[in-house]
């Protein structure tokens, strides 16, 4: 049985990322590139002593929570945010969708 960690996260601007802490110790991190009218999310990592305890959903959340806010579409490169919005319906929405209608 797998104790409860309570996880903080914060958006690390100046690193272009968010950091996830568990009693004030690094945790995970996912890294962002941010625009006005995109946020991708290439690289999400969650230390090796917290995977399976719920550090990567709640930073998943946070970052996507984040993009609702700042009312950007998400493109999610990483293979983890991906799959954790495809497992979370209400967050599909952000997905970002290409509208391109270039042709050959």
């Amino acid at each position: 049985m797998s104790e409860t960690v309570f996880v903080t996260v914060k958006d690390v601007e100046e690193l272009h990322r968010f950091e996830a802490r568990v009693d004030g110790r690094p945790a995970g991190f996912a890294d962002y590139i941010r625009t006005g009218n995109l946020v991708v999310y290439p690289h999400t990592e969650v230390e090796r002593e917290y995977e399976g305890q719920g550090v990567g959903g709640v930073l998943a959340r946070a970052v996507l929570d984040d993009a609702r806010t700042r009312d950007l579409p998400v493109l999610a490169t990483c293979p983890f945010i991906s799959s954790w919005m495809s497992r979370h319906p209400e967050y599909l929405d952000l997905a970002y969708q290409n509208r391109s209608r270039v042709t050959d």
